[in-house]
């Protein structure tokens, strides 16, 4: 019997309220990001997706520009995004391998100029989940799987976090933003939810 890819198991998740941090991710401090305003509730969940270089899978260049450590010099396309400062709280591998990247309980700078239900600044109140995938290219079994863990988990930790509060970056970043793209298919993850 084979081992399951990254870190997928079959056990829920569990996120400690002291920490911020996730059970089972592998944790890499990112510097992009800093304190939530004070008072505010995490009410929002943001599905992104992620490839570096654009339509290229695997290597260690997506963790490397949320550490603030991409070299401009590893590919022509990485001169033109140019030292961005940016992270989400978590990020979901194509074989299902969960990585953390900032505390849930910090501002992570993942969704930029943004708003949900007429408010504004969505990294204030959110938590951001990179996927590992492009637009058009199906997402992984391993990726929805791990997917529907860390939201549970996210839910169970942060109740403001409901089915109807988890959505795409495009949601609400329109006309800026298109991730995680048609190829994210949501009524699978609603239905895992259910």
């Amino acid at each position: 019997m084979s081992k399951p890819a990254g870190n997928a198991h079959a056990g829920p998740r569990r996120v400690d309220a002291l920490t911020g941090l996730i059970e089972g991710a592998r944790y890499s401090p990112s510097p992009h990001c800093d304190a939530r305003p004070p008072g505010t509730a995490i009410d929002l969940l943001v599905i992104h997706g992620i490839s570096l270089p654009p339509g290229e899978f695997g290597g260690p260049w997506i963790e490397r520009l949320f550490l603030g450590s991409l070299p401009l010099e590893a590919h022509p396309y990485f001169r033109q995004i140019a030292n961005p400062r940016v992270a989400p709280h978590l990020l979901i591998r194509r074989d299902g391998e969960l990585r953390q990247f900032v505390p849930f309980t910090r501002r992570a700078w993942h969704a930029g100029v943004s708003a949900f239900e007429g408010r504004a600044l969505c990294n204030d109140f959110s938590i951001g989940v990179e996927l590992e995938g492009t637009d058009q290219v199906p997402y992984t079994d391993a990726q929805y799987a791990e997917l529907a863990r860390v939201s549970r988990a996210l839910m169970t930790a942060y109740p403001g976090i409901t089915s109807t509060r988890i959505v795409g970056h495009a949601d609400i970043a329109p006309g800026r933003k298109t991730d995680p793209g048609p190829a994210f298919d949501w009524p699978r993850l609603r239905a895992a939810l259910a």
